[in-house]
């Protein structure tokens, strides 16, 4: 995964085939559900890493590391972050 929008597909990706709710997971979370609504649509232009943790806890997943292919750049947030304007 490459960006932020990518990352909320996948974690909705996992929260619909748990079958769980968008409230009910916030809630684990602690987080507004209106936060999540917004990150797994990619409209979130930032999704702390204590939110982007708990929500992960909550569906079962943890994050890795891998190194990344020539794509990817320090620059992509910030032209993502343009994109959500």
């Amino acid at each position: 995964m490459q960006t932020l929008s990518e990352l909320g597909h996948e974690v909705a990706t996992r929260r619909r085939e748990l079958g769980l709710k968008q409230g009910d997971v916030a809630r684990a979370a602690g987080i507004a559900q209106e936060m999540l609504s917004r990150f797994e649509r990619g409209r979130c232009g930032e999704f702390g890493s204590r939110k982007l943790l708990a929500v992960l806890a909550v569906l079962g997943l943890e994050l890795g590391f891998a190194k990344a292919g020539v794509s990817g750049s320090l620059g992509d947030p910030r032209r993502e972050r343009g994109r959500e304007a």
